[in-house]
């Protein structure tokens, strides 16, 4: 098997150990062996950790291998649209983990605030937009296409998974929150100005980490 088809096989691997575990038939049973919601935790953070640092692994080792199938990165302005893009997903991140989102499995309050008034799923999202944008930048081969793509396409899987679970366990709250956020992020641009006002720092935060990340991609990943 090349490296991009198994690239694709961890990628198929950790979406589907994502849903199994965290399904409703399944989750409760694996807590109950373990004993508690802890456990499960950690177990599910092993199983995420043993599938994706292979993807990432075989990657690295064979960058641009499989035929070349063309790059966007030469048309004009396309750098500083992904820069602005990357900017948008490092911000996604943070705020996220800052408020972790109610849909997650460690769920946190379905109050909407900051990020949620832009996706309610913002932590998931920036890795989706990660993804998105390095297809369109990197010099696309057969492992960079099955490498980037994973990302959006875990992400749009995983968390219609995670929204449908909830809706269907976690309460009129969650149904509410769901109602009042949108999917896809900036889909609503009215909430934008609340997410500024709401989590101001979380947003600089994630301007300068993208702006350092930027600074250092050339040393740490290349050009």
């Amino acid at each position: 098997m090349n490296a991009a088809l198994w690239i694709a096989a961890l990628w198929v691997a950790f979406a589907a150990s994502h849903m199994a575990l965290s399904s409703r038939s399944l989750r409760p049973k694996v807590i109950g062996a373990l004993g508690n919601e802890f456990r499960f935790q950690g177990l599910y953070s092993l199983i995420a950790l043993a599938i994706f640092v292979p993807l990432v692994a075989i990657y690295f080792r064979h960058k641009h291998a499989g035929s070349y199938l063309g790059t966007l990165g030469t048309v004009p302005g396309m750098r500083w649209l992904v820069y602005v893009g990357m900017g948008v997903a490092f911000v996604l991140l943070v705020a996220g983990l800052v408020r972790p989102s109610p849909a997650s499995v460690v769920p946190g309050a379905t109050e909407v605030r900051g990020i949620y008034h832009v996706t309610r799923h913002p932590l998931l999202m920036s890795f989706g937009v990660f993804g998105l944008l390095h297809l369109c930048v990197v010099a696309l081969h057969a492992t960079e296409l099955a490498f980037f793509a994973g990302f959006p396409l875990f992400v749009l899987i995983g968390t219609r998974h995670q929204d449908q679970r909830k809706l269907a366990s976690g309460g009129e709250a969650f149904r509410r929150f769901h109602a009042a956020t949108p999917f896809l992020p900036f889909s609503r641009p009215a909430g934008i100005p609340a997410a500024l006002r709401e989590q101001p720092i979380p947003i600089a935060i994630g301007i300068a980490l993208a702006v350092l990340v930027r600074w250092f991609h050339p040393a740490l990943f290349g050009p």
